[in-house]
């Protein structure tokens, strides 16, 4: 019999899956906060405006959430085309310590896998302990096959 106090929390989850499209495809979806809503499968973005494409880690985007809040996300890692990654605050608050992370690895001229990361091992701040233990991998491919599609649906017609 396992004591479940002494078991450790799983504190980063990630989905991942091959996608037909190109990193360039994939990235730009992710780059442009005001596509997020339409790939987000936690269905907590509800909108995000134009002209934030995000260029380079320090950048801020902001974004409104399905409850009407606003977040402030700070990018700490980018790599175009291949990672990104960004730390939701409060406006004007320091971010509290978790971490939404998109990686992309080329696997060919036309395939890629994509694998999307939460990683909340840094978050300090108690209230926000059970809405990170509820993102789980699941939630996260939900977003991954959201992303995939509109992906495979923007390189088939690239008009």
């Amino acid at each position: 019999m396992t004591n479940v106090e002494n078991v450790p929390e799983v504190r980063v989850v990630s989905a991942a899956r091959e996608v037909h499209a190109t990193p360039a495809t994939i990235f730009e979806l992710i780059a442009d906060p005001s596509r997020h809503a339409s790939w987000d499968g936690n269905e907590n973005v509800a909108s995000a405006s134009e002209h934030q494409r995000v260029t380079r880690a320090g950048d801020v985007f902001r974004a409104t959430l399905t409850t009407g809040a606003v977040r402030e996300n700070h990018v700490v890692e980018f790599e175009e085309g291949r990672r990104i990654a960004w730390q939701p605050a409060e406006p004007g608050k320091e971010p509290p310590g978790h971490l939404w992370r998109w990686e992309l690895e080329p696997l060919d001229a036309e395939r890629t896998l994509v694998r999307h990361t939460y990683d909340w091992t840094a978050l300090n701040d108690p209230n926000r302990f059970a809405r990170a233990r509820a993102t789980t991998s699941e939630r996260l491919m939900a977003s991954v096959e959201r992303l995939c599609a509109l992906a495979e649906r923007e390189a088939s017609d690239p008009a």
